[in-house]
């Protein structure tokens, strides 16, 4: 059995998967994609009697990363993530804040980068990362083969693929990265989308109108 477990806490009102992933041997966790809401995702890791070691990032839109620099800040902990593809992005995050009228968003600097075959870790797991541009040039994905488990944020949902229609996206870069990075991992892979219902890769190989 693997020591992985995954709560999910919706943020914000473009209702974003932000989770809490932790070891269960050491309880120590890390906070993945903190776009808002911030006091609900401290109170979520209360609950959990876990330890925020670290706060990870799949790509750098607002509903992702927006709350990122103020919860590093708060907890003093570092940020790992995304890859240096969304420099740009990250550092505009108050302009997408305005954008969407949202106030007091902070522009944000990972202590860490990441690049297609780094690890990260969170207490005792060990997660492997790939680089999977499209919807955004410097999105990645966590993932953990022991529990045949990814964070895939906005890459592939359950029935659907990212949007690309926004600036660095490339539509067919994605469906590239999808087929060749992703769907490999095996059919009984589970993976949590930025937005929307877990689903299994198999699955959405089967029946997803992007992939088929």
């Amino acid at each position: 059995m693997s020591n992985l477990k995954v709560a999910i806490v919706p943020v914000t009102p473009f209702e974003q998967n932000a989770s809490i992933i932790w070891d269960t041997e050491t309880m120590k966790a890390a906070i993945v994609d903190p776009g808002g809401d911030l006091p609900r995702l401290i109170a979520a890791a209360k609950e959990l009697k876990v330890t925020p070691e670290k706060i990870l990032i799949t790509h750098g839109h607002i509903d992702h990363a927006g709350g990122a620099a103020e919860l590093a800040e708060t907890l003093k902990i570092p940020v790992e993530g995304p890859h240096i593809g969304d420099k740009a992005m990250l550092e505009g995050l108050p302009a997408q804040g305005q954008k969407f009228g949202i106030d007091g968003v902070r522009s944000l600097t990972p202590d860490r980068w990441l690049a297609e075959g780094d690890t990260v870790t969170v207490g005792n797991l060990s997660f492997d990362v790939l680089h999977v541009p499209g919807h955004a040039p410097g999105h990645v994905v966590f993932v953990h083969q022991p529990s045949e488990f990814a964070l895939v944020g906005d890459t592939v949902f359950q029935g659907s693929v990212g949007r690309t229609d926004l600036p660095g996206g490339d539509h067919a870069l994605l469906i590239k990265g999808i087929k060749e990075k992703l769907l490999p991992l095996g059919d009984d892979f589970a993976v949590l989308p930025g937005h929307g219902p877990a689903t299994t890769l198999g699955r959405e190989k089967a029946s997803n109108p992007f992939l088929v």
